[in-house]
């Protein structure tokens, strides 16, 4: 058994969470999920990064405090626990968690002691809502690439850390995947962009720009830590750097794999300046960065300035939890920004779950309820009508733990639905209704009955096996429906309704 520690990004809470944020959430979960399966030791993180001067900003426009705003907006991200259906076991809060100020200080004491750290003023042009300075040659039409505002002209002093001096280090841990990133699209995009030239990064903000807001510099109060090194340590600092090193070591240091999941917007920040963090400082760096791509609408990257930031939560109670982790995890691409509607939900789910898998889980525990009073037969040694099926629930494990290891979700629920597909064709080639019409008339021998049916069964047990990692809670309905491993299937119900779009 090997030992993970996944992780998400933190987004920051100057907003109520959208569909883009969970589409990150049920992703890792997932991943953690089938890892879990396989019977690996997970530990998986999430939380959100208050210490941003936006979060600043957006108090001030609300009257509040930040303390109470980032505390509001935070307990959002933590309630779509339940309609995500998310099985994080950490989440940490940034500017309240007691691990995060004494390990970001330990991070910051540790680059400081390896001399990479030196005062410079510094005037460049600032986007607040990526808290990252450009230069004019990376903007669009004189506006961030990201947010597509204008940035500030920002002219202070502050302190500043030596990238430069980690770009041939990096570019040999990323191009020989001893820091591997995912999808080799991203590889590449971080390794051009080393061999461009690595400059020395801010790593500090005045006190005052920062309004007061974030955490010391360690000896020297009248600068905050820059917000990314800060949110950047919280891979580290929530498994107890700087406070408990035993836990640090066991989930970071020695764990067999640390992997992040993350937007592509925030991949500079995770593919060069962090692992470049955690060389000055002498901390293991992580070994796999998996980059998602955006969901758009419409064309356009969802935003809440864009008024297109629909509410997961809302969107589950509208079609379910199955219905979004199912979309998200079998319809958005690997590579390349995904569009969300409903109508594409609602037809995934009706597809996929209700006509595929929805219907031969009820036609299963209905036959064996109709012909065989509910008792499962077993399954015979062997079964030449069913080779198809038999292969495509062999070849589904390796299929999905390959695709999981690539990251490639859609691929892993190609190799569910596949099962799905074989188990309906079984059935239509098979006929059970008129094997038991021959075997009332004893035309046909109870056993070839049997056969049909013990397979249909071993094939409802896989798809609820192999769901576990996409849709927990609906697996455990088809896994009950099917007796549990039992001998008796219970009564069918319906466990994916078809879904019909909200009228608006």
């Amino acid at each position: 058994m090997g030992r993970y520690f996944v992780t998400t990004a933190i987004p920051y809470v100057n907003g109520k969470p959208h569909v883009g944020h969970a589409l990150e959430l049920v992703e890792t979960d997932a991943y953690a999920r089938h890892l879990r399966a396989r019977g690996e030791e997970v530990r998986l993180q999430t939380g959100t990064d208050d210490n941003a001067l936006k979060n600043v900003q957006s108090a001030e426009a609300e009257g509040i405090t930040p303390v109470e705003y980032v505390e509001r907006v935070a307990a959002r991200f933590i309630s779509l626990r339940e309609p995500l259906d998310l099985s994080f076991d950490d989440f940490i809060k940034t500017s309240t968690d007691p691990r995060h100020r004494p390990g970001v200080e330990k991070l910051w004491a540790a680059c400081a002691e390896a001399g990479d750290f030196y005062r410079k003023s510094y005037a460049g042009l600032y986007c607040v809502g990526c808290e990252q300075f450009y230069g004019e040659d990376e903007l669009v039409d004189g506006r961030c690439p990201e947010h597509g505002t204008v940035p500030d002209l920002v002219e202070e002093s502050n302190w500043f850390f030596r990238l430069s001096r980690y770009a041939d280090q990096l570019h040999e841990l990323i191009s020989t995947d001893r820091l591997r990133i995912e999808p080799a699209t991203r590889k590449r995009e971080v390794l051009s962009f080393i061999e461009a030239g690595l400059e020395d990064f801010s790593a500090s903000r005045s006190m005052t720009r920062a309004r007061g807001w974030g955490i010391p510099v360690p000896g020297d109060p009248d600068q905050v830590i820059y917000v990314w090194f800060d949110a950047l340590g919280n891979y580290i600092t929530a498994p107890g750097y700087g406070t408990d090193e035993a836990s640090f070591d066991h989930w970071w240091t020695s764990s067999d794999a640390r992997v992040h999941v993350i937007g592509k917007g925030i991949i500079r920040f995770h593919a060069v300046y962090w692992p470049a963090m955690l060389l000055s400082a002498g901390v293991r760096l992580p070994d796999t960065i998996f980059v998602h791509e955006y969901l758009t609408a419409d064309g356009m990257k969802i935003s809440k300035s864009a008024g297109n930031a629909e509410d997961p939560a809302d969107i589950v109670a509208a079609y379910g939890s199955d219905a979004l982790r199912w979309w998200m995890l079998s319809d958005v691409a690997r590579s390349g920004d995904t569009d969300y509607t409903t109508e594409r939900l609602v037809n995934r789910a009706n597809e996929d779950l209700a006509n595929n898998i929805g219907n031969l889980v009820n036609r299963t525990v209905s036959m064996v309820r109709r012909y065989r009073d509910g008792v499962i037969p077993p399954v015979p040694a062997d079964n030449p009508g069913a080779a198809a099926l038999r292969r495509a629930r062999a070849d589904a494990p390796a299929a999905i733990d390959a695709a999981f290891t690539a990251f490639d979700y859609r691929r892993a629920a190609e190799a569910i639905t596949a099962i799905g597909d074989e188990g309906n064709r079984y059935v239509e080639a098979a006929r059970p209704w008129e094997l038991a019409k021959a075997e009332r008339k004893q035309d046909a021998p109870p056993a070839a009955l049997d056969a049909v049916l013990a397979e249909l069964v071993a094939t409802c047990r896989e798809i609820a096996t192999r769901l576990v990692a996409f849709l927990p809670e609906a697996a455990a309905r088809i896994a009950a429906q099917c007796g549990d491993g039992g001998d008796q299937v219970a009564e069918p119900t319906p466990v994916f309704p078809r879904l019909e779009l909200a009228k608006t």
